[in-house]
């Protein structure tokens, strides 16, 4: 072979090998520009049952708490699913023209998982304490992302869901509007008043203290309770929830002012609890109620309901009520 000819032939053998070298590369660099543009329409976020991906911008979204319901609502997203809420014909009255449209996939207690899965959801929103028992099966259907519970802390969940559907800055906007309420009523009313929080329902009565969603905004705004309600409940200081109490408990309710408010399914039972009590000689005799410093409040913005919209009507409840 001369060498005319060997040259050739090392010539090509380069030639080739470059080729399949740049091809190799453009693969290669195909494949991590596929992997990018993934991992840019992509985030996750960590929640109480562990770390869920999720595809950005999700569109339809079921979420299956009434406080969650809200937080969607508050940033803007009206959700294509949602658990009823725990009183009206589906919905809250203070809820009921945004939701138009929405369908209903259970109660918090008793979710339909077949409804949820019929509406092909790219995210579901759930709570550890009311739905663990079905997590798997809805991580199955779509991403699913659960807050830890449901206490009286609720921007804590808040920001959680701001989280799940990608709106961070839009759910920063409505926790500083909130702040900004909280102040502004802070400022109006006297907070030197020592207030009780009292719920009626069928069949049982409840003094409700600092770990619910009324004990909540009343310490962010400074509100003390009487004394005798801090001892009741220093006796079980893991649970500053409530207390559920008998007729005879009734001087335990008093205060400077009394708000209290009744859930009411539709029975009338519930209202006939309340009736029975107020009319008790033991309340009749409450300095709250002979200074004319009792306050019935409507039982979803105080207490059901349990988010961010409610706790600004919350507020504007509590400015008309305490106002210097």
């Amino acid at each position: 072979m001369n060498f005319r000819k060997k040259a050739y032939l090392g010539f090509l053998t380069l030639a080739v090998l470059s080729l399949l070298l740049a091809a190799c590369g453009e693969a290669d660099n195909t494949d991590k520009g596929n992997n990018e543009t993934e991992g840019a329409n992509t985030y996750t976020v960590e929640h109480a049952m562990g770390t869920t991906p999720i595809s950005k911008n999700p569109e339809r979204i079921v979420i299956l708490t009434n406080e969650g319901t809200e937080a969607l609502l508050a940033m803007g997203v009206k959700p294509v699913g949602a658990v009823r809420s725990w009183i009206g014909d589906p919905w809250y009255d203070h809820i009921e023209d945004q939701m138009e449209g929405v369908e209903v996939v259970g109660e918090e207690s008793n979710v339909n998982i077949e409804a949820i899965a019929a509406l092909e959801p790219d995210l579901i929103i759930g709570n550890k304490m009311r739905q663990e028992n079905i997590y798997e099966q809805l991580k199955a259907i779509a991403p699913t992302v659960f807050a830890e519970d449901l206490r009286g802390d609720w921007q804590k969940n808040f920001t959680l869901y701001s989280k799940a559907i990608n709106k961070e800055e839009e759910g920063k906007k409505v926790l500083a509007e909130f702040e900004d309420h909280l102040n502004q009523v802070k400022e109006n009313i006297n907070t030197d008043a020592e207030v009780s929080v009292v719920r009626f329902m069928e069949g049982r009565t409840r003094i409700y203290y600092t770990d619910s969603f009324s004990g909540v905004i009343f310490e962010q705004l400074g509100l003390k309770r009487p004394q005798h309600q801090v001892d009741l409940f220093a006796e079980n200081p893991e649970d500053q929830f409530a207390r559920e109490v008998d007729q005879e408990k009734i001087p335990l309710m008093d205060a400077d002012e009394i708000f209290y408010f009744t859930y009411e399914t539709g029975n009338g039972e519930a209202t006939k609890v309340e009736e029975d009590w107020i009319n008790n000689p033991l309340w009749q005799g409450l300095n709250a109620v002979k200074e004319g410093k009792v306050h019935k409040v409507s039982d979803p913005i105080w207490n059901t309901a349990g988010g961010v919209l409610a706790a600004n009507l919350m507020l504007d409840d509590i400015e008309k009520y305490l106002a210097k």
